[in-house]
């Protein structure tokens, strides 16, 4: 294991520690005075087993406890092995507490990566409730970043999904983190040597029958052998700069969804009015937002490029007057002008 005690720290070990460092760094003072407490979301793959090993830096130093968390997919044979494995090695890292959660991947309307993805984040949720975890910290890295950016880009989307993964977000009322989204895949491979672990290596990773896995052997690969090395580090720099870009256009959105909003309520509910005349005098950027903030406030999905781009002519008062129908039983209305609405007013409901 390395502890930096005899100047020979391997440098990306100590690159490691420094990206998890500025993320404890970032969390908020415990009222009770304690270190924070960071959970670890590991597999026991090398991006996940470098990013605990990092981590339990900390937790030898005192400036952090750490545990971890170990999700058992069952969706290949020995998953069971593997994942009493990894609880071991964390153990023997120092972290605590380490915790194995089995979960059924329900596929029902989602595609395999999606579905084990929605498992995945509900086990981890309930475990860091479970011990008042001040963080989740995900192993993600540039290279994974890259990939995100990649499919985002191939189907279409916009600034939110051309930014990649976030450095940070919240899942209910849990804050997940990626310190690693600077640390290349073959880096943490590197750390894993240093500190004499064995990662688990997903066999799932290699089959390009998936999308992310075929993005990742063959279509980067591909790209870097024609346009030159350097298309991974560039897609990651662009959701670098598209991710801070993404956040206030959202902050802005947001304000012009608490303006336009009639009912002025504050949290989820089945149904929400949008006052047309504001949102047709709203910047187009905001607009197409702002339909899809009302979608998902109503309890539906975020909607598809070409359904938001219906919703939007809906708004701006062409066609009749609905109902127009949205992903995940959300319908809605267009009412006629009155006097507290001079351009009418949009009116979203759940159906379900």
């Amino acid at each position: 294991m390395q502890r930096g005690r005899t100047g020979r720290l391997h440098p990306w070990v100590a690159r490691a520690r420094r990206a998890v460092g500025r993320s404890i760094e970032e969390l908020p003072a415990r009222e009770d005075g304690r270190p924070p407490l960071v959970l670890i979301a590991c597999s026991g793959g090398p991006d996940s087993l470098a990013l605990a090993a990092a981590a339990a830096h900390f937790t030898r130093r005192g400036k952090a406890r750490v545990g971890a968390a170990v999700i058992d997919h069952q969706m290949q044979s020995g998953s069971a092995e593997v994942t009493e494995s990894t609880v071991r090695v964390l153990e023997n890292m120092g972290l605590d507490p380490v915790i194995s959660r089995r979960v059924t991947v329900d596929r029902a309307g989602h595609g395999p990566e999606m579905a084990a993805r929605l498992a995945r984040y509900g086990a981890l949720n309930d475990i860091a409730e479970s011990i008042d975890a001040d963080a989740v910290l995900l192993g993600h890295t540039r290279n994974d970043q890259a990939e995100t950016v990649l499919l985002g880009l191939a189907r279409g989307s916009g600034t939110r999904s051309l930014s990649g993964m976030s450095p940070g977000h919240k899942i209910e009322n849990v804050q997940y983190m990626r310190p690693f989204l600077n640390v290349t895949r073959e880096e943490t491979e590197e750390i894993c040597r240093a500190e004499g672990l064995e990662p688990w290596h997903d066999p799932s990773n290699s089959d390009t029958t998936l999308m992310r896995s075929r993005v990742r052997h063959e279509v980067l690969p591909w790209l870097e052998n024609h346009l030159g090395p350097g298309v991974s580090n560039a897609l990651a720099r662009t959701a670098s700069v598209l991710n801070a870009d993404a956040d206030f256009l959202d902050e802005q959105a947001a304000e012009y969804f608490r303006r336009a909003r009639l009912d002025q309520a504050a949290s989820l509910s089945e149904n929400l009015e949008l006052d047309c005349h504001a949102l047709q005098a709203a910047p187009a950027a905001m607009r197409r937002r702002m339909l899809a903030q009302a979608c998902v406030a109503v309890g539906g999905d975020t909607p598809t490029f070409e359904r938001l781009s219906a919703l939007e002519e809906f708004a701006l008062g062409y066609g009749a007057a609905g109902p127009l129908q949205m992903a995940g039983k959300v319908t809605v209305w267009r009412r006629r002008a009155d006097k507290h609405c001079a351009k009418g007013r949009l009116e979203f409901h759940s159906t379900e």
